[in-house]
């Protein structure tokens, strides 16, 4: 069940020079329920001795982990599912392989893109870039919330906004009927990372209680 509001995707580059574990670790204690590891970087030995890591993490703070991309590493450290997108296997794939039981998001850039992975099994999607950010700019120009409404309409599953997302674009990014917020250097960059997990999450509650 998608019962998350912010979405915490991790890059080690944005960091400042802070080691991950410590960063995933405040981002946890101030209140992230949910992280996807996103370091396609990582060799695979190196990969799963990260995700290894982020599983201990995520078990202490009560939290899901989903791994991008690989299904092997996800299974091999017992995540709570994996983040697909246009290069990956075929959604159906996945589902055959990782059960019915763990979490499928998937990374979508149009409409028709998103309905598609809807259909195929996905449990969640993401849609991007809202805004402009550079580790996001290859997927073009920004998409604007405009899209956004329109995906979260025709769509039954739950849609998070992801690229750029500041804290004060939450409200104009919630109004539009979305899950929630897909992070990565609002939290990852931040001094204070649990801070900046409980102000962003006080956000998101917040709009959802007046809406």
């Amino acid at each position: 069940m998608v019962d998350f509001s912010l979405y915490l995707i991790t890059d080690r580059t944005q960091t400042a020079g802070r080691e991950l574990p410590a960063v995933v670790a405040d981002a946890l204690a101030g209140g992230v329920t949910c992280l996807q590891l996103r370091e396609k970087d990582l060799l695979p030995r190196q990969l799963f001795d990260c995700a290894r890591q982020m599983r201990h993490l995520t078990r202490l703070h009560g939290a899901r982990l989903l791994i991008n991309d690989r299904l092997d590493v996800a299974l091999a450290v017992d995540a709570d599912g994996a983040h697909l997108g246009r290069n990956s296997l075929p959604i159906a794939e996945a589902r055959r392989i990782l059960g019915p039981e763990r979490l499928i998001g998937y990374s979508a850039h149009a409409v028709d893109e998103a309905l598609q992975a809807e259909r195929d099994g996905a449990d969640f999607v993401t849609i991007g870039p809202m805004f402009f950010t550079p580790s996001k700019a290859v997927y073009g120009e920004p998409l604007g919330v405009g899209l956004l409404e329109e995906v979260v309409a025709r769509l039954s599953i739950p849609v998070f906004a992801l690229g750029g997302v500041k804290k004060a674009s939450i409200p104009q990014i919630m109004a539009t009927g979305c899950r929630g917020v897909a992070l990565i250097s609002a939290v990852m960059a931040a001094d204070d990372p649990a801070g900046e997990s409980r102000s962003i999450l006080s956000a998101l509650e917040h709009h959802v209680r007046n809406v």
